[in-house]
């Protein structure tokens, strides 16, 4: 008998007490350069290799959430890399569709195989435009961005040159985000002498919905918000992962509230396997942190390519798994 296995009873699990800390760990510190928690990932290995598959295994992610994305967060407030405006207008979009999205997953998609078939659609094409946005074709005329992309780089390898390939303790006073004006119809602001600006009501738009595909499978909406505003509002990861990370993370709290004191249909298990979801968000806590502290040595480049790939391989499962 394994000395470190244990049986989570609420979920049914039976593994290592190592490995929900391992994985969750790994996943993070990788997918939150680019304003994604992880959750996404976690969901498909806690079904497919844990074998959890009841409707609480949404709300287990959620406790995921709630437990690493805080490390995260206060590496990028410390570094005054947080979007405020946009974190807000994600947060008061999202929160109703989080809501609509429990009802969806508990009363009209106990079984989860068609509307995964519509969230990999979407990923699909989230994974394919990320990736199309580091072409060269994509590239023509980007100038603003590129010369973003540079700054950074450059100042990158000042400092690790001044801590003797060390890595830095912060980013220097210009690479923070300051707003510039915040209306019912535009947000402006300032990054590192750039001028970034998104429509209000479109951003409010994609939150909402992004709050119900969140909502129904627990992933929290960073893993769809981060890369659209990217690739469709064209503002640079640096500023756009802070404001996803707590946007999942305070929607996550109300999914959880959702699945814990919510009516379900049939019997259904909803509320979540908190020992379960404590020990992968552990993991997380530790990986998010380091996500977050390294992410300012990782070209924009290639944190496109790594979300890009990881999203299609997550759509072509939830599109193959229909068929």
């Amino acid at each position: 008998m394994n000395f470190f296995e244990v049986f989570f009873p609420v979920s049914g699990v039976k593994t290592s007490i190592l490995i929900p800390p391992l994985v969750a760990l790994i996943i993070s510190f990788f997918t939150s350069m680019g304003g994604v928690s992880g959750a996404f990932l976690l969901l498909p290995f806690q079904m497919s290799v844990l074998k959890y598959t009841s409707p609480s295994v949404s709300a287990t992610n959620f406790v995921f959430n709630i437990v690493a994305i805080p490390s995260g967060v206060y590496r990028y407030i410390k570094e005054g890399r947080m979007a405020w405006p946009l974190t807000w207008v994600v947060i008061v979009g999202t929160l109703p569709g989080v809501f609509i999205g429990y009802y969806l997953r508990i009363f009209y998609l106990p079984d989860p195989k068609v509307f995964k078939l519509f969230v990999g659609c979407v990923l699909l094409y989230i994974g394919i435009r990320l990736v199309y946005e580091v072409t060269g074709k994509a590239a023509a005329g980007k100038s603003k961005m590129k010369a973003l992309e540079d700054k950074f780089q450059q100042r990158a390898e000042e400092l690790k040159k001044q801590q003797n390939a060390r890595i830095a303790s912060g980013l220097p006073k210009e690479a923070v985000v300051k707003t510039i004006s915040w209306s019912l119809a535009k947000v402006e602001y300032e990054f590192w002498g750039e001028i970034f600006s998104f429509s209000t009501l479109g951003m409010f738009l994609l939150a909402f919905i992004v709050g119900i595909i969140g909502g129904t499978y627990g992933i929290g909406g960073g893993a769809i918000i981060a890369p659209f505003c990217v690739a469709v509002f064209h503002l640079p990861v640096y500023t756009v992962a802070g404001a996803a990370l707590m946007g999942t993370f305070l929607t996550s709290i109300a999914g959880v509230t959702f699945y814990s004191i919510m009516p379900a249909n049939n019997g259904l298990a909803t509320s979540p396997d908190w020992l379960l979801g404590f020990l992968f968000g552990a993991g997380g806590f530790i990986g998010m942190y380091l996500g977050a502290r390294f992410q300012k040595f990782m070209p924009q480049k290639f944190i496109k390519i790594m979300l890009g790939c990881v999203i299609v391989f997550l759509a072509v499962k939830y599109i193959v798994q229909y068929f």
